[in-house]
């Protein structure tokens, strides 16, 4: 019966690391920086681990003030892709955590 309890200690202990580990990975997640581009380099969109938009940087030849539309979907089309970025890089981190680990409603 004692032993039943050492395997549910070992288990908790075995959680712990792994939240801490799963913490550590969401920090340096929130520290990455993520470019996104459009139009050839034309317009980069950079933005955190965490969404947050941090740097917009239009090339001077991409505006023009008869094609507005233009600049707006390539600043759109830049910050789609960044963030694209950030999810694919948030589940390949945050993945090796949940892998072998069958707990619904985690993430």
């Amino acid at each position: 019966m004692m032993r039943g309890m050492g395997n549910m200690q070992n288990m908790m202990k075995q959680m712990q690391k792994m939240q801490k580990k799963m913490a550590k990975a969401q920090e340096e997640l929130a520290e990455k920086q993520i470019e996104g581009t459009a139009g050839g380099g034309m317009v980069t969109v950079v933005v955190s681990g965490q969404k947050e938009i941090l740097d917009v940087q239009i090339k001077e030849e991409v505006v023009d003030p008869d094609d507005i539309d233009m600049l707006q979907d390539l600043v759109l089309a830049a910050t789609n892709d960044a963030l694209k970025k950030v999810d694919e890089l948030t589940n390949e981190t945050m993945g090796q955590f949940t892998k072998g680990l069958n707990m619904p409603g985690m993430f």
